[in-house]
């Protein structure tokens, strides 16, 4: 799962959502130096990504798309599965998905102080562009994985991709569908 999942899944405590943010960035044992609801968030993010590498539903959505990504193709998933969550955001939540993006934005900007080093290269542009909100229109996503292939070792086969995507693409949502009831089930425990 992606930035919007995590912070969805992290419920109404808004540190839990601000460390499940930057729990791809926070190393290691480096999570104890936060307090605790922050140092929730991070650990949730961290059972997020384990429950989702492992899931059964999820390694037939990678193996769908490993012949265009390979090795990356867990992360053009994870991607993919955010387009779905804000494209169908009102099956998931009552509050309109720009509100949620909103205050989710004032809620890191508050923290800026907080955001590891590294992390904030990426958060100021990712607040700026709003792409929590955007990830709902597939031209948004094709957009992400070419920025990915500029920022990080990922490379740029959005176009296959998007292939891939538009032949399956409503077997992707119901894995995705059946995936995300697992998932929310599983952190009940954790928020």
């Amino acid at each position: 799962m992606n930035f919007l999942a995590h912070i969805y899944l992290s419920g109404e405590n808004d540190d839990v959502k601000f460390g499940n943010f930057i729990g791809d960035f926070v190393k290691g044992k480096k999570y104890k130096k936060y307090r605790d609801d922050i140092k929730k968030g991070i650990l949730l993010h961290r059972e997020i990504d384990s429950y989702t590498d492992k899931h059964p539903i999820v390694h037939k959505s990678i193996e769908r798309m490993r012949p265009a990504y390979g090795k990356y193709a867990g992360v053009v998933i994870d991607i993919l599965y955010d387009h779905f969550l804000a494209k169908n955001w009102e099956q998931y939540s009552s509050e309109k998905l720009e509100n949620f993006v909103i205050d989710f934005n004032y809620l890191v900007l508050e923290r800026l102080g907080k955001i590891p080093r590294k992390a904030r290269a990426f958060a100021f542009p990712f607040l700026r562009k709003k792409r929590l909100l955007c990830y709902a229109n597939l031209t948004c996503f094709e957009e992400v994985l070419q920025k990915m292939a500029i920022y990080t070792s990922m490379p740029n086969y959005s176009k296959e991709a998007m292939k891939i995507i538009n032949k399956n693409y409503n077997l992707f949502e119901d894995e995705f569908t059946n995936f995300f009831k697992d998932l929310q089930e599983h952190v009940k425990e954790f928020v």
